[in-house]
């Protein structure tokens, strides 16, 4: 082993073990005194081979520290996915482990996250989705010779993160990379990737804390929150003020370093007077909005046997109010709170509730009927009720949790409103005939689910639907009206 070598495992010793870290994670001391040879050689070439890669770290904090190609592309050899280049012995995916050796603090906060586990959605129903209704099995790989879905690869993998496979030649899959997906699993086992918000090679604290870098992954009909945050005040100030955010600080504490907007970054990572930076991003969010009915983020966890698990959700709700208090005053941030929870009981009880409920009996109507020629995905009910609470009901959820309007209102209420009683109900309705007409168990469970819908069109939220709203209720519906009328005439 080199004397260069062992100097570098010796100063990385003192990082991990002895150097004390300041309250953001960052080192005090013990850094490289200078450039070690092996980083020399590599920008030799690198300088004219991959000129941006070069300049990015140029700009880099890593550049000023010392750190460098080798430190944190060395591996170990015969390290799953390394590779021997130039006498050297070198990894192409830099996992949170290897990042670790230095920030230790992130990379342990990262790896216990919702973002660090975000891959294990991927067998869930959207990626069903993904592998079956929208894709087939065209793109064969050495890792996937029977095929796999280019859908699942081009879309859901590039958010959630990939498993990134090794071939028999050492050469990472192409189904599997690049990928910088949020909870990739890596050659070395573990799961994330910083470069999904850090970019290489510069990996600026500055661009991670741009509303556009979370906006990657959370857009689009089903986690509008780039578009959410774009139409709330939030965004509007910060696109207005871009300027005054002094976004390359180092210490960036909201109410000291910039006070006239937050990011996305400010309410679920950054520093507050009280509270340090943290790349869990979990822990300021009360309730997980994924589900069909939203749940206590901690609940979560505890499936995932996180130790985040003990974070209760009162105590989540207290660490965000701390982030709001740097802005707002405590009527205000109550003010909110009502008006967010009575949002997601709204959402839970009229809609979430019943419609999982006639479509768990409907799916029972059409396994009878169809027998082994069943297949879900394949029924438009499926997708109505898909986008029902996937994308209706977590728009509206979303846009309230975020103080956005018009995606509150027209873009989640008002289509959960037109999909379940023009849609959806129709859908039941002709699902109950199907059964009637079919065998002894389908024409049961067909009974069943007709009585189910009766009972909820009966009830106070939808009794109206069928021409029996309640008549006190309507007096005073009619008399608002009444006085708005007289209000503005």
């Amino acid at each position: 082993m080199s004397k260069g070598l062992v100097a570098l495992m010796a100063g990385f010793i003192v990082l991990l073990f002895v150097v004390p870290f300041n309250a953001y994670g960052e080192a005090v001391s013990g850094l490289p005194s200078e450039m070690s040879d092996q980083t020399k050689k590599c920008a030799e070439c690198h300088s004219s081979t991959t000129v941006g890669i070069y300049q990015q770290w140029g700009n880099s904090k890593h550049y000023r520290a010392n750190v460098g190609c080798f430190e944190c592309h060395e591996a170990k050899k015969g390290a799953k996915g390394s590779f021997e280049h130039y006498g050297y012995n070198v990894s192409v995916i830099v996992s949170p482990i290897d990042c670790g050796r230095c920030h230790e603090k992130e990379s342990k906060e990262f790896l216990g996250s919702h973002h660090g586990k975000a891959d294990r959605i991927i067998g869930s129903l959207d990626n069903t989705l993904a592998e079956l209704a929208e894709g087939n099995l065209g793109m064969k790989t050495p890792a996937f010779p029977k095929g796999i879905s280019a859908a699942a690869v081009n879309g859901c993998w590039q958010c959630h993160g990939s498993e990134v496979k090794v071939n028999a030649d050492g050469k990472l899959d192409p189904a599997t990379w690049p990928n910088t997906g949020m909870g990739r699993v890596n050659p070395d086992g573990s799961e994330g990737s910083c470069s999904a918000c850090h970019m290489r090679h510069e990996f600026s604290a500055a661009q991670a804390r741009q509303p556009e870098t979370c906006g990657k992954c959370h857009l689009g009909p089903d986690h509008p929150q780039i578009e959410i945050y774009n139409e709330s005040k939030h965004g509007i100030a910060y696109y207005a003020n871009k300027d005054k955010m002094n976004l390359s600080s180092s210490k960036w504490i909201v109410g000291e370093d910039y006070s006239v907007a937050p990011t996305c970054a400010t309410c679920h990572m950054s520093a507050t007077k009280d509270m340090p930076v943290t790349h869990d991003i979990g822990l300021r969010i009360r309730w997980n909005n994924r589900p069909v009915v939203s749940v206590p983020a901690n609940e979560t966890d505890k499936k995932w046997n996180l130790p985040s698990a003990n974070i209760t959700g009162d105590m989540r709700e207290a660490n965000m109010r701390k982030v709001c208090s740097a802005c707002h005053n405590v009527n205000f941030i109550d003010g909110f709170y009502v008006q967010y929870n009575a949002e997601l009981d709204l959402y839970a009880d009229k809609f979430a509730k019943p419609g999982l409920s006639l479509y768990k009996k409907a799916t029972a109507v059409l396994k009878a009927v169809d027998g082994s020629s069943y297949a879900q995905w394949s029924n438009k009910i499926d997708y109505t009720w898909f986008e029902i609470w996937h994308h209706e009901g977590r728009r509206a959820r979303h846009g309230a949790s975020m103080m956005a309007p018009d995606y509150t209102q027209w873009h989640g209420n008002y289509e959960l409103a037109r999909s379940f009683y023009s849609v959806y109900i129709p859908e039941v309705r002709e699902i109950i005939e199907r059964g009637k007409n079919g065998s002894p168990e389908a024409q049961k469970l067909a009974g069943e689910l007709d009585s189910l819908l009766t009972d909820i069109l009966n009830a106070p939220d939808h009794r109206w639907s069928i021409g029996n709203e309640d008549a006190e209720a309507k007096a005073e519906r009619l008399r608002r009206k009444a006085e708005f009328d007289e209000r503005y005439k």
